[in-house]
């Protein structure tokens, strides 16, 4: 995962000049321009290098998950046979992709043919290992056969990509992992121009079938990190900022706040959407993260409080458990770890960690209390945090080396097991619990960070269980004990609980956010 962040407490802020532009002051107020820290990059919706907002207002799933539940999209109804393995779509009629090409159900089974063709890409999907059979029944009927039951499916069919539809003029030889001749989806916003790495300009869907959005033109300017950005918002050069996929701490709470004491913009801020952590490798043979104890006595150690109030400015909050209480099925009756640094010393005690007294770090056996831990060296967040988390250890007794490399470096130690502890975060609201859940037994993800626990073997036959079952109560039960079991190992430490926030002018109307973290509904947006 991308560790994201739009904002942070770090570093050297500027107030707002009083001379500032007004923002959004357009001659009709239709059009936003937000800042981008990185390109939108490649817009196929079958990979994923393109950016996820923008790849939102483009193309649509066949339902959407909303904070009430999976809701018709595309898709206008559907039905689920008994035994839970045959979903029937029923799709909306009149449906047209931007090139004029039509929305029915061969353009349904063509999409999704194309992503299962690459197969390897999409594996951290369970759906994709799933999909037995596409089926076109009629112009408007389409039929999902899985291999076995899978209670998820509808879930991960609204995540932002794979499972979103292309034009099919669009594919290469019938295909789209070897690249697209072209953006065409259905959704609210057509991409009209890219200029790489400086901006894409997205335009209405006049025809689109939800009706044409009042914002008609969006322009996502790319801008260098923290100071630009404030200094294009003073100018009223970029008038709509967003926590995206893409940011790494883009704009300081100074700043942020005055910009909002101007009163020319307001925030808003989502309910929490992921939880920032550090993943101890329980596996790795001669670590102390390998003991239970250790990792514990990390967890004690740790002053989320802090992290979350001067680090972090108060844009998060303290995470106690690996979930926040508004993802499905999350756990209610795990006992937090508080910060307890005497609570640390005495576990490591009783582990045989001992220390002489002096201020040493404590040994065991002849070996030192020694780890490494790895953050995104791009971020100053994590690095800030992984300072004040060495200082916190060292008053333990423990060592920690802190090693910042980029993002891929970092998850190819977490998938070759090459780490004591990292910097990482949960899927997401949309995702969670299945898709962070389903990583604790993926080679690629999470099966290190869970392998060395005394019953991870049980742990691992009841996530296969969960995945499968079609009983509620059964799958409430099986998740409270998951999540026990990584909570009382302390295998994921957590430690603040992210939130999408949004700076916009005053006077945009229907800010808001969905569920799947990185999209925002623009379409839904307009000025008073």
């Amino acid at each position: 995962m991308i560790t994201v962040g739009l904002l942070s407490g770090c570093g050297t802020s500027s107030e707002p000049s009083a001379k500032s532009a007004e923002p959004a002051a357009r001659a009709n107020k239709t059009e936003l321009v937000y800042a981008s820290a990185k390109d939108i990059n490649d817009m196929n919706p079958h990979l994923y290098t393109g950016s996820m907002p923008a790849q939102g207002i483009v193309y649509e799933s066949l339902v959407e998950n909303t904070e009430e539940g999976i809701k018709p999209l595309l898709a206008e109804s559907w039905d689920v046979s008994e035994d839970g393995k045959v979903y029937t779509f029923h799709l909306r009629k009149g449906v047209t992709f931007h090139d004029g090409e039509p929305f029915n159900a061969e353009a349904v089974k063509k999409n999704i043919d194309a992503v299962q063709s690459n197969a390897e890409k999409h594996a951290w999907i369970k759906l994709s290992t799933k999909i037995k059979e596409t089926k076109v029944i009629d112009d408007s009927t389409f039929r999902l056969v899985l291999s076995e039951p899978y209670y998820p499916a509808l879930l991960e069919l609204t995540m932002t990509r794979p499972y979103v539809f292309l034009s099919p003029k669009d594919f290469v030889d019938g295909e789209t992992k070897n690249g697209v001749n072209g953006y065409h989806g259905t959704g609210p916003y057509v991409l009209a121009e890219h200029k790489v790495e400086e901006s894409a300009t997205f335009t209405a869907n006049e025809k689109y079938w939800n009706g044409a959005p009042a914002i008609k033109k969006i322009t996502a300017r790319v801008l260098p990190a923290g100071e630009t950005t404030l200094l294009a918002l003073q100018k009223g050069e970029v008038d709509f900022i967003f926590t995206d996929d893409r940011g790494a701490d883009s704009l300081d709470v100074e700043a942020m706040n005055g910009l909002v004491d101007s009163g020319k913009y307001q925030l808003v801020r989502s309910d929490p959407m992921n939880t920032k952590m550090i993943v101890a490798n329980s596996g790795k043979s001669g670590s102390p993260a390998a003991e239970t104890a250790v990792r514990r006595a990390v967890w004690h150690a740790i002053d989320r409080q802090t992290i979350a109030r001067d680090i972090m400015g108060g844009t998060e909050t303290p995470a106690e458990t690996l979930f926040s209480a508004n993802v499905n099925y999350a756990a209610s009756d795990l006992t937090p770890m508080a910060y307890d640094p005497g609570q640390s010393k005495r576990l490591l005690e009783e582990a045989g960690w001992k220390a002489d007294g002096g201020g040493q770090i404590r040994m065991k056996e002849g070996r030192p209390l020694k780890m490494q831990l790895y953050y995104d060296s791009s971020s100053s967040s994590q690095k800030t945090q992984a300072e004040f988390i060495q200082h916190s250890l060292k008053e333990i007794g423990a060592e920690l080396e802190l090693v910042g490399e980029d993002s891929s470096s970092i998850a190819n130690r977490r998938a070759t097991g090459e780490y004591d502890l990292l910097f990482n975060q949960t899927w997401g609201l949309a995702y969670d619990p299945q898709s962070t859940i389903a990583a604790f037994t993926s080679d690629s993800a999470y099966k290190h960070t869970t392998s060395g626990i005394a019953d991870a073997d049980k742990l691992y036959d009841m996530i296969d269980e969960v995945m499968v079952s079609m009983d509620e109560a059964r799958r409430k039960s099986l998740y409270a004990d998951i999540m026990r079991t990584v909570h009382d190992e302390a295998v994921f430490i957590p430690l603040t609980n992210g939130s999408v926030t949004v700076i916009a002018p005053r006077g945009l109307q229907g800010v808001a956010f969905k569920q799947t973290q990185f999209e925002l509904p623009f379409e839904r947006m307009s000025f008073e």
